[in-house]
């Protein structure tokens, strides 16, 4: 079936509708008590964030102030940044409700702050802690020292600045590439000063399996949505569902509900994805600053301890059996020879005997405490790092160790669960903080975004055939890059979405756009990386 092919939006009549959805904004009141709606749930949520916060802290004697004023701020730019990203990427995700008038703006920004907040909620983590494995072990390690903090006010501040320069210019830049670019810079900057090759300290592999889903993510958006139009074009039979909007009457009751749902699906993947990259540099900023409280899960129950213990005693069985002859740990120390390990990926037999005095010290320490609230004050930081130490190292054994038969693997991965779980864990009252700052920033800083991706990638107005299938494309992927537990963004799958549409209808493209959204793609990465870099060289002078 052919598609009704509108005439293109000339700059005039961009700039009225521009105006028209400024009018809107002005006069809804039905916006304005959607805006009330959201700032009782901020209330209520910082209420609650407030009163876990102190919680976790009572209790806690500190010589001095300055860790909770380090804490306070660590927490509002790692909060600013979430905020930022909302504004950013999540306004991707109401641009196609707005332009296809299937929803009036301000309830379409507060329909998606609120399924946001929702997506960040159910988050699994996942996501969090493969940015955080990203980094320099070391640094990792020594997250309450100077280099530590220097390192998560370097990654953060540079996000934060990126994102706000290419908000203002109104252009879809990635968050997702805009983090990983400062992980990348601030471990490059952290080798070459301490003279190493600059590359020794990152883990490479990780990197590449995230930049494989950063790049091959717009693609997909590109193609799949194009080929779902292509489909759709041939299925359906309503030729309403082809054409531009008409003035500011909304579409059919049926294709209102669909544009609605896929708006509600991107806008919860959004948040179920991107809400995480935030979550795990937190969880670094809360070990760093009050381990007492953060560096272990003094959830996990006893139950899990006792069998803890008994799993403990079978990876040791397994790990004898591995072990080469003459195998000795450099220094007499098992942490520096896993350190060694994780950093270099060079095994040797020494890894496994290292391996196995670690799950002997950190089995006698769960029994001499009982739990792991229970550990000493003192102690929590210790036992974390070797929790963490050991399970980086059963994480590269498979690819990096000896052989295993797959029963002794199994051992290994369910030991690691453990570990994962004591150490890896994100308190609800981080996620609800995260949820918040992420609505906030879907709220207030939307237009720029979906003025460009709604009306300036295409030559001619946005169909409702068009926007469904950019967003429904946009959610599958998001929702399965989630799942498997890597980091994509929201702005490049949903502008490329919208894109295909573009390219598959014959509508045109408007190749200024293009090419600016392309070299923010391209530029993104590596401007972060040398932001941050520079940051993290500047903050740990300062620091130390």
């Amino acid at each position: 079936m052919a598609s009704t092919i509108t005439p293109p939006l000339p700059a005039a009549g961009r700039a009225k509708h521009s105006s028209l959805l400024d009018k809107k904004l002005q006069d809804s009141a039905v916006g304005r008590w959607g805006g009330f709606l959201f700032g009782a749930i901020v209330v209520a949520g910082l209420g609650y964030v407030g009163v876990k916060l102190s919680t976790d802290l009572q209790g806690i004697h500190q010589s001095s102030i300055f860790p909770y004023l380090l804490l306070g701020l660590a927490l509002l730019i790692a909060l600013g940044f979430e905020f930022v990203n909302g504004f950013h990427d999540t306004a991707n995700a109401v641009a196609t409700v707005i332009y296809t008038h299937s929803l009036e703006p301000h309830i379409a920004v507060v329909w998606s702050g609120v399924w946001n907040f929702l997506g960040v909620l159910t988050s699994s983590g996942i996501v969090a802690y493969t940015i955080v494995a990203l980094l320099p072990v070391e640094l990792i390690l020594k997250v309450s020292k100077g280099s530590g903090f220097s390192m998560v006010f370097a990654l953060l501040v540079a996000a934060i600045l990126w994102n706000l320069g290419t908000w203002w210019m109104g252009l879809p830049a990635s968050s997702s590439h805009t983090m990983i670019g400062s992980v990348i810079g601030v471990g490059v900057a952290n080798q070459l000063m301490h003279g190493r090759s600059g590359v020794s300290g990152l883990d490479w592999g990780e990197a590449i399996k995230v930049g494989k889903a950063l790049f091959f993510s717009p693609i997909i958006g590109f193609l799949g949505a194009a080929l779902l139009l292509w489909i759709s074009k041939r299925v359906l039979s309503d030729p309403k569902l082809f054409e531009a909007p008409e003035g500011d009457q909304p579409p059919s009751f049926w294709t209102r509900c669909l544009l609605i749902l896929t708006c509600t699906g991107v806008s919860f993947a959004h948040g179920s994805n991107d809400g995480q990259k935030g979550m795990g540099l937190i969880m670094l900023i809360l070990v760093g600053t009050v381990p007492t409280a953060y560096a272990l899960n003094h959830t996990v129950d006893h139950g899990s301890e006792v069998t803890f213990a008994a799993v403990s005693q079978q990876v040791s069985d397994v790990l004898q059996r591995y072990e080469g002859p003459g195998a000795v740990v450099v220094g007499g120390d098992a942490g520096t020879t896993l350190e060694q390990f994780i950093a270099t990926k060079h095994y040797t037999p020494s890894v496994l005997v290292a391996s196995q005095g670690m799950v002997q010290a950190i089995r006698t320490e769960e029994s001499d405490y009982g739990s792991l609230g229970k550990v000493p004050a003192n102690m929590q930081a210790n036992v974390r790092n070797q929790m963490y130490l050991l399970s980086e190292t059963f994480r590269l054994l498979p690819k990096e160790g000896p052989k295993m038969a797959e029963a002794d693997q199994k051992v290994l991965n369910n030991y690691k669960t453990f570990l994962d779980h004591s150490t890896k864990y994100i308190p609800a009252w981080v996620k609800v903080a995260v949820a918040l700052a992420l609505g906030l920033g879907t709220m207030i800083g939307w237009k720029r975004i979906v003025v460009t991706v709604g009306e300036r990638i295409g030559k001619e107005h946005l169909t409702y055939a068009q926007g469904a299938s950019a967003e429904l494309v946009a959610m599958g992927t998001i929702m399965g890059a989630s799942f498997i537990g890597v980091p994509v963004s929201t702005t490049h799958v949903l502008s490329s979405g919208v894109a295909g549409t573009m390219a598959a209808n014959g509508s045109g493209l408007q190749w200024s756009t293009i090419r600016n959204i392309a070299m923010a793609w391209l530029l993104t990465l590596p401007a972060a990386a040398l932001l941050s870099g520079m940051l993290y060289w500047l903050f740990a002078h300062i620091a130390k």
